[in-house]
């Protein structure tokens, strides 16, 4: 056989082999969701039993800690661990939480229900259709608003987080950042479908939560090694951001007029299709700060911008924004944002607060024009 004869055929047994690597990885990987669904729709049906069990009189109920550590004693001799008193308070939290849920994610699917507890589906109608692991609902079921658990769980299955991105999301207030920057209906639609990404203010979130850079608040640092700390850790900076978001380079560098210019971080949102710019600021923001990012934006609209991307967005990352000074120095349709980040996580109790004040401001204006 012939040098060139073995080279080829060596070609085709790696695409063979490649092709069916991939089958293989594709089935593992949808047996291992399969199994994941069915442990936590076993679960939902467990705390079904046990909640109906405890309703059944006042004394059971009143000896509801004692009932679940008999049964915890008597499923682990049986099944082995996971089956502790601490594990059933879980899976009967999980059920409280989600019983008579029949809205957005949690659709209702009969047949599904049907199949996997025939035993069961002429006696219970219906239940919630679940499609993550037990390990995120363990994070989902502490989140006592719907609508801020529908955005998490809807955002977790379509980004595919892990339970650690998914408990980073939750810790760093993901839902009220983006829910203050958006209006009354796109509030509703983070609920209903997560995040939308359809226009340049759809990836502005305040502030950019960046506590796993290691960066000390109370410590002076300057722009460079902010852009290194990101640059070491893109991965977590990307999520971040959000979705669609694609690196590119840093100190881009461009020329005109024999000047040489540098972006500091250069991305590309494949939503969008478009080019986001990113300065670093770690002093106040000044005109001159907005001016050099209108001209940068301007260069790669002129010069980088292929005719079917749309215009590229400016985003100048700092401390303290001030958006007086923004609109001021800015015409009204300038693609530029200031955006501020912060370096530890923030405080969820206040964000809820504010958020809630702002629905509540916005309900008053509503019914005062309908008035």
């Amino acid at each position: 056989m012939r040098k060139q004869e073995i080279i080829h055929n060596s070609i085709d047994d790696n695409i063979l082999f490649e092709k069916i690597s991939a089958i293989i990885n594709d089935a593992r990987s949808r047996v291992i969701t399969a199994v994941n669904t069915a442990e936590v729709y076993a679960k939902y049906e467990i705390g079904r039993y046990i909640i109906e069990y405890e309703q059944q009189g006042n004394n059971r109920a009143q000896y509801g800690k004692q009932v679940l550590q008999n049964l915890a004693v008597r499923l682990s001799e049986s099944f082995g661990v996971g089956w502790s008193y601490s594990n059933l308070r879980q899976i009967r939290q999980f059920y409280l939480a989600y019983e008579n849920l029949t809205g957005t994610v949690c659709q209702i699917e009969n047949d599904k229900k049907k199949l996997m507890f025939p035993d069961t589906s002429s006696r219970v109608s219906s239940v919630p259709s679940f499609s993550l692991s037990w390990s995120h609902y363990l994070i989902l079921m502490r989140i006592n608003d719907i609508n801020e658990r529908n955005f998490y769980e809807i955002e977790s299955k379509n980004q595919n987080w892990s339970v650690r991105q998914l408990s980073r999301q939750v810790g760093s207030s993901l839902y009220e950042r983006l829910a203050l920057s958006r209006n009354k209906e796109e509030l509703m639609r983070l609920a209903l479908e997560g995040q939308t990404i359809e226009k340049p203010t759809d990836i502005i979130k305040n502030p950019l939560t960046l506590e796993f850079l290691g960066l000390k608040p109370d410590t002076a640092y300057t722009e460079s090694k902010l852009e290194n700390a990101i640059i070491g850790k893109m991965q977590q900076f990307l999520l971040e951001l959000g979705k669609g978001f694609l690196f590119e380079a840093r100190q881009k560098r461009f020329t005109f007029e024999e000047q040489h210019f540098f972006v500091d971080l250069v991305f590309y949102n494949r939503l969008l299709q478009c080019y986001v710019l990113i300065d670093l600021k770690t002093s106040k923001l000044s005109h001159q700060d907005l001016g050099q990012m209108q001209m940068y934006v301007n260069y790669y609209d002129r010069f980088v911008k292929q005719d079917y991307e749309r215009p590229t967005i400016g985003i100048l990352l700092c401390e303290e924004k001030n958006d007086a000074l923004v609109q001021l120095t800015l015409p009204e349709n300038a693609n530029i944002y200031a955006s501020e980040y912060s370096l530890y996580l923030p405080d969820k109790a206040l964000l809820q607060s504010k958020l809630k004040q702002w629905i509540d401001e916005f309900n008053e204006i509503n019914e005062l024009l309908t008035e």
